[in-house]
């Protein structure tokens, strides 16, 4: 009991909190017991959203901060398999059409003697940059102050598969890496929790599902294989007379069955992986569909693609397919065009596949520029290794055409965080070997790293006892072509 000093009366007054002793009033206890719950709740939603640092053991594709800020927010892969010749689609050669016919006195492995070959293509300069392009490419042309184009790249091998392998994960050995779209999955997440983060769009032949695989990372970062033309995805419908209820019903089932098999072991990512991907399966059924409706696009982007002509409808279907999924918040798309290898007859061979790429390529960068997309889209243009500035004398005869050469090759980026109109490093008089500003894969994979906001030394995996990285030792980042 307290006498009040302004009244003359005794009341109950809680005695104040001895701060030495840390005694709590009973309003103050009530008030710092509410917050402690409240920050617990919140700690855990947070966690569980991939907020707190570290990777949610509940949705390991949650959207997670760069390490840097960016604008690339998605990345589309157009891989040219095969490998376009550098001196006839990026890297004009003057001095080689002088060469041409004569014989070529370098020492090779092989006996069967050889010829120089000039490019059979005009090259003429584009935009304000003044970048010179191949009349291969008329339309992508004339999106050259947005692109570009490094010509001194060399890798480590001159082989298809090998070389397949080591553009896609970093490695010669095929299925003991991660491929890039894994990676950057794995360091990003995804903005849509409704389709899957990676997702590849094949040709004929390509790819083999080593070039998209999560190898030693949760099988959650597999990249997904969609069809570019009919169903995108075997049984993506329900069977007839399954309802929704009923598939959400047997999905509640599994996953209770795998819970506790999961809680016994945490460190069982094969089993989470399986786990969300049927979940992502049952929510693709009304997404995906959705996703690659491209009838419900108007005539004139249609056009804009190529999808109105034979012979560029099938690359035209799969540039727009890619367009509406980054828009929709896919991280890492891969589209693959076959048919690049052309050991004879280069003039008729590239030539065609301009007319295939050409237009739906330059669709692509048009659309996502007009949509406001570009900004933060990477769109990275390029094949597995470069070709020689000769060849056989069998094939010279005839048709000529060029070899492998993993001395020099040329890609280009467009889209968020590249100075477009930027031409990066030369190759020797003859395009035979890089040897200006030179950089080797493990300097590009880095870089398509920095675009998307990734520190290449900082994104790794503990696997076999030490910590993987998609550079291994690491990379020097192409600071020439960066905003």
């Amino acid at each position: 009991m307290v006498m009040s000093k302004r009244t003359g009366l005794c009341q109950n007054v809680e005695p104040a909190p001895d701060p030495r002793l840390g005694e709590l009033g009973r309003r103050d206890l009530l008030f710092r017991f509410g917050r402690g719950l409240g920050g617990l709740a919140l700690s855990s939603l947070l966690y569980q959203d991939g907020l707190m640092g570290g990777e949610s053991p509940s949705n390991p594709l949650v959207a997670k901060p760069p390490h840097f800020a960016t604008k690339a927010k998605s990345c589309i892969f157009l891989f040219m398999a095969g490998a376009p010749s550098q001196m006839d689609t990026f890297d004009p050669k003057p001095a080689l059409a002088r060469y041409h016919g004569t014989p070529v006195t370098r020492k090779y492995g092989s006996m069967e003697k050889r010829i120089y070959v000039g490019s059979p293509f005009k090259f003429a300069k584009y935009g304000q940059c003044g970048m010179e392009v191949s009349e291969v490419f008329p339309q992508i042309s004339k999106c050259v102050d947005d692109i570009a184009v490094v010509r001194s790249l060399h890798t480590d091998s001159n082989s298809h598969p090998t070389g397949f392998t080591l553009m896609n994960t970093g490695v010669q050995r095929p299925g003991t890496s991660p491929a890039l779209g894994s990676w950057i999955t794995y360091g990003l997440g995804t903005e849509n929790q409704n389709l899957p983060a990676f997702v590849v769009l094949p040709d004929k032949r390509t790819p083999q599902t080593d070039l998209y695989s999560n190898a030693y990372l949760p099988t959650t970062y597999q990249g997904t294989r969609l069809n570019p033309k009919g169903v995108p995805i075997f049984n993506i419908n329900p069977p007839q007379g399954v309802s929704y209820e009923q598939q959400e019903a047997t999905l509640d089932l599994v996953n209770e069955i795998n819970k506790p098999y999961l809680a016994s072991n945490p460190s069982n990512i094969d089993l989470l992986g399986r786990m969300k991907g049927y979940e992502l399966a049952f929510r693709m059924q009304n997404a995906l569909p959705q996703a690659l409706d491209l009838k419900s696009e108007p005539s004139k982007i249609q056009e804009l693609y190529g999808i109105n002509e034979t012979i560029s409808e099938p690359m035209g279907r799969k540039c727009l397919m890619a367009r509406r999924l980054v828009e929709r918040g896919v991280r890492f798309v891969q589209i693959y065009s076959d048919g690049w290898d052309h050991h004879e007859n280069v003039k008729d061979g590239l030539r065609l596949k301009g007319y295939e790429t050409d237009r739906p390529v330059a669709g692509l960068l048009k659309d996502l520029k007009q949509r406001g997309l570009l900004d933060e889209t990477l769109v990275i243009w390029g094949g597995e290794f470069g070709r020689t500035a000769d060849n056989t004398m069998s094939f010279f005869s005839s048709n000529p055409g060029r070899d492998h050469n993993k001395e020099a090759m040329v890609m280009w980026f467009a889209g968020g965080g590249i100075k477009g109109g930027t031409v990066v490093g030369n190759t020797d008089e003859l395009g035979i070997k890089a040897v200006e500003n030179v950089y080797h894969l493990h300097d590009l994979h880095a870089t398509i790293l920095r675009l998307m906001g990734l520190d290449d030394m900082r994104l790794t995996y503990y696997h076999a006892g030490r910590f993987k990285r998609l550079t291994d030792l690491g990379g020097k980042v192409i600071k020439e072509i960066l905003v």
